[in-house]
This record gives C-alpha cells, structure tokens and sequence, in this order.
C-alpha cells in the first residue's frame, strides 16, 4: 500500500472520531425538538455550563464568589478541598437535572401552544442568561478539565502500523482523546437508543413526539416528559463539554460547538436520532477528506466552510434532511 492512501486512511479514521462527537452535540438538539417542537439554540451553552461547573465542583470553587467578594469586600474563592472526577460528575449532572426542571417550570411551561418563532426566541434568552450565569458562578478565565483521560498520540497504534507504507510511512497517529471520546459518544448514543425504542419513559417520549393531544389522552405527563427531554440534553451537554473541554480547555468558545451541530441536524433530519449519527459521520468524514484531498489545491482552511456548503446544497434539493419526515401541507 503506497503512503499516500495510509494517510488518506488516517484522515478517514480521525473525520469518523470527529463526527461522532458532532454527532453528541446533534442529539442534544433532536432529544428537544421531538418531544417538544423547541430548536434549542442554547444546547451549546448548556455544553459549557456542564464543563464549567464540573471544573468548579472538582476544584472546590466557591460559586459566584467573584460577586460575594465584590459585595461583601472579602477574598473567598475556595472552599479548600477538591472532588474526586467522578462524584463531581454526578453533581455536575444532578445540577443539569435541576437545570431541566428549572427551564420547564419557569420558561417553558408558561410558553405552551406558542409559535416555534417565540419558543426559538426564548431559548436564544435562555442561552445568554445560562451565558452569564456561568460567567458570574466560575469566571470567565479559561480553565483546565483533567478528569484522568489520556492525552496525545496513540504510540501503540504509530508503532503497529510503522512502515506499512515503506519508509515514507510513520505510521498513523490517532489521538488517544479522540478514540475514548468516540467509545464514550457511541455507547451514550447506543443508551439513547435503547432507552427510547425499550422503556416505558422511552415509548412515552416517542409518543409524546408523535402526538401531544394523543399522549394526554393516554395519561402520558407531557410536564414530566418535557422535564425527561431537558435532563436527557442536559446529559448529552455534559458529556459533550467534558470532552471537548478535555480537548481544547474550557472556555466560552466551548459554547460554539452548537454550530457544528446544524449542518449535522440539516443533513440527518430535525426529528431523527439515527440521522443525527449518519449525519454527523458524514459531516465530520467529510470535512476531513475535503481538507486532505481539495483544501491544499484551493488554499486550505476548507474545514471552516464546507459543511455549511453541503448543508445548503441538502437544503436545496431535500430540506427534511436524509431520515427526516416529509411535511405535507393541504391548503
């Protein structure tokens, strides 16, 4: 095998790593707006509240002690004693939950039988105001997430694959991040799945996607499936935040990673878990492979663009996306 097509191999591994992590993001996204018709613009920011306030918990940071010590004219910022990475997950996601709640209770449920341009609205608050609440309880200053996950190269998989290409092979270098990230996504997708297709909250759920009215007639709570919905994206935010955060520090940039998640949402469909996954395995395959074979004939940097450009060509010729339904309107 020449060195050219083991590196084109390299590229196509690390873009199917990259696109089940946009897949992670997406789901957040699809889990809301099936059971609610809500397109939650503030799924990327729930992402960096989780990861924020994992840190805070872990390091044993006195929340919004900026703000007490600017009140009170004391020096407080810790309460002097760290967490153990997985009890402050456990409170990080026992927080999320709260959160859930919170959202329905005092956002949402006043905000029923709405229009989605008002439900989009309140969410585009929701984001800022989570925004801003995080930069008052943890600072603004960017912090490191080290819950024990390995970091660099794979040299085991460099030195198994060392010269298969001759000796202008050096074998591929595969993140040891990305490949625990991506074992860590597949399996919560998996869990999804089987929670929706197998429990009784799951059946719930689907119904609750399918018809409100339908539901209620059942004796289904769409409050606490809304509250269920909230809690599921607020899992999938932390797990999202907790890997990239690992990845590139945390920092408000971290909110952004909602954007990578559109074009994934644009190709799988608004209302379909397994094309969330198709969709960001494509988005994420593809932006690589475009980049190795295309971007150093135009310049680079095409990793920037190119999935809003192949979003846009599927909005043109098939807007619901690859698993999306199609919506028939009689006028």
């Amino acid at each position: 095998m020449s060195a050219d097509f083991l590196y084109g191999i390299e590229v196509l591994i690390n873009g199917l790593m990259a696109g089940v992590l946009y897949a992670l993001v997406a789901l957040g996204f699809v889990l809301i707006f099936k059971a609610s018709g809500i397109f939650n613009y503030a799924q990327g920011v729930m992402a960096l509240f989780a990861a924020l306030t994992l840190v805070g918990v872990m390091e044993g940071q006195i929340p919004f002690s900026h703000l007490i010590n600017a009140i009170f004219g004391t020096d407080l910022h810790y309460f002097g004693w760290t967490v153990p990475a997985l009890l402050a997950i456990l409170v990080t996601l026992a927080v999320m939950v709260l959160f859930a709640w919170v959202v329905h209770t005092f956002v949402f449920r006043h905000l029923v039988g709405q229009e989605p341009i008002i439900l989009f609205m309140a969410t585009i608050g929701l984001a800022y105001f989570l925004e801003g609440v995080g930069d008052l309880m943890w600072g603004s200053d960017i912090k490191t997430l080290d819950i024990g996950l390995p970091q660099g190269g794979s040299m085991f998989v460099e030195d198994l694959t060392v010269g298969l290409g001759g000796e202008d092979f050096y074998g591929f270098f595969i993140d040891k991040l990305d490949m625990v990230a991506t074992v860590v996504a597949a399996v919560l997708v998996i869990a999804l799945i089987a929670f929706a297709q197998y429990t009784k909250q799951g059946r719930a759920m689907r119904a609750v996607a399918d018809d409100h009215q339908a539901a209620l007639s059942v004796g289904i709570s769409l409050n606490f499936i809304w509250v269920l919905v909230w809690s599921l994206a607020g899992l999938v935010a932390l797990v999202a935040g907790v890997m990239w955060g690992a990845k590139s520090g945390v920092q408000f940039s971290l909110s952004l990673i909602a954007l990578k998640a559109l074009p994934v949402l644009m190709l799988g469909g608004f209302t379909s878990i397994p094309g969330a996954i198709v969709g960001g395995l494509i988005i994420g395959v593809g932006e690589k492979l475009f980049e190795y074979s295309i971007g150093p004939l135009i310049g680079g940097a095409t990793e920037t663009w190119f999935a809003y450009v192949l979003a846009l060509i599927f909005l043109v010729f098939r807007p619901q996306g690859l698993f999306g339904e199609k919506i028939i309107e009689r006028v």
